[in-house]
């Protein structure tokens, strides 16, 4: 029963997390890094009482490393959400980030000498199939049909580009934390802790971009909750944090408590749900070889990650 209920709140709170992050980039496309903020601050301030004690807790890594990874996780982060900024639509922008299958393998090989099976590497080979095609179709579309015109196609390729880019920084981040656990063993509460609250100052260089998102959201129209008239976009912001954080929260959970044959499921089943959501809710463009692109990238993810 435990399980059952790990995993509904781990899908439940992760769609509505996608879904309150959509219906704030319809908004503002621009908010994504006050959002990201937000995030980390509060998870910072969460695990600064809970875990660290307050400060008085002594960390198991080194600083050195935990910086190492905290700037892979820190790029990464503000990487995605910059894309946003370049007319990259969430359904492209979930498929694509499946591609860190492939990126990792590579990065894998060529840094660490690691050796797959076959079967991996034709899970791969799907993954890397679908992002293609719907990258290739997506492109099409951009280019014939929502906008017609080169600058706007050349600035939706320039967003590819940083997906490639955070990408890349996220499957270095990985290693790096397989490397880490390898040598300093399992810490994921002090990892959690570490690369939310060490990315902060970084944050300092969206100030103006931040404050002046804070100030929209007050101005913005007034939901009625009986009580009270609250802002909707700062009702908005309150969602997408707390439901980021019970996400994070019930699959880190799930993973002390099911095998990872549930775990991967779950996390399938809601990227999926919330791409469904996306498309029909939003109705974002979405065609048959999208389609068949999602289930290339899901099943080739699934695979991967079930063979040993």
């Amino acid at each position: 029963m435990k399980v059952l209920l790990l995993s509904l709140s781990a899908v439940i709170c992760c769609c509505v997390n996608v879904v309150v992050l959509e219906f704030l980039l319809k908004e503002d496309p621009n908010m994504a890094n006050t959002m990201t903020f937000c995030q980390f601050l509060f998870i910072s301030t969460f695990l600064f009482a809970t875990h660290s004690k307050f400060g008085s807790r002594p960390l198991a890594v080194p600083p050195v490393y935990h910086a190492l990874m905290v700037t892979f996780f820190f790029i990464s982060n503000v990487v995605n959400n910059w894309v946003f900024k370049f007319n990259i639509s969430l359904p492209l922008h979930m498929i694509f980030r499946s591609g860190s299958l492939l990126v990792n393998m590579i990065l894998g090989v060529l840094l660490m000498n690691k050796r797959y099976s076959l079967m991996k590497y034709l899970a791969v080979v799907m993954v890397t199939i679908g992002i293609a095609l719907a990258t290739t179709v997506s492109a099409k579309m951009v280019q014939n049909k929502e906008y017609g015109e080169d600058t706007e196609f050349t600035i939706w390729l320039f967003g590819i580009f940083m997906l490639v880019f955070a990408l890349i920084s996220s499957s270095m981040l990985g290693l790096a934390q397989e490397k880490f656990v390898t040598k300093f063993g399992k810490h994921p509460q002090e990892a959690m802790y570490m690369s939310h609250i060490l990315p902060l100052p970084g944050f300092l260089i969206f100030i103006p971009e931040i404050l002046t998102n804070f100030s929209n959201f007050s101005r913005s129209t007034p939901i009625n909750l009986y009580i009270l008239f609250f802002p909707k976009m700062w009702l908005l912001m309150i969602l997408n944090v707390a439901s980021s954080f019970l996400c994070i929260r019930s699959i880190f959970s799930l993973t002390t408590e099911a095998p990872s044959l549930t775990v991967n499921l779950v996390v399938s089943l809601r990227k999926f749900v919330s791409l469904i959501f996306s498309v029909l809710y939003f109705q974002n463009p979405f065609t048959i070889y999208h389609w068949l692109s999602t289930v290339l990238v899901f099943a080739g993810t699934f695979i991967f990650s079930m063979v040993r």
